[in-house]
C-alpha cells in the first residue's frame, strides 16, 4: 500500500523479526525508483509499527526531524 503526502508517494511496511515487528518505509520516486529509509524501529505489534512507519514517511516528506522509536533493541 502507498499513499501521497504533499505530492510525495510513501510506502510504509512492517516485517516480522522473531517476536517483534520492524517498521520500514520507502519513498517512491516519479521515475519508478524507491528510496528506503531502512529499519526504523522495533514494536510489540504490527499496528504500532505501521503507524510509526507512516509518521516517519510524512516527517521525511515534510523535511522534519525523524521521530525516535519508543525503544532500542541491543544485540546480545
Amino acid at each position: 500500500m502507498h499513499f501521497y503526502h504533499h505530492g510525495v508517494a510513501i510506502q510504509p511496511s512492517v516485517a516480522r523479526d522473531g517476536n517483534t515487528f520492524v517498521a520500514r518505509v520507502s519513498i517512491l520516486e516519479e521515475d519508478g525508483g524507491a528510496t528506503s529509509l531502512g529499519d526504523l524501529g522495533y514494536f510489540a505489534n504490527r499496528q504500532s509499527a505501521f503507524a510509526f512507519a507512516v509518521r516517519c514517511g510524512t516527517a521525511f516528506a515534510d523535511d522534519e526531524p525523524m521521530p525516535r522509536p519508543p525503544c532500542d533493541i541491543q544485540p546480545s
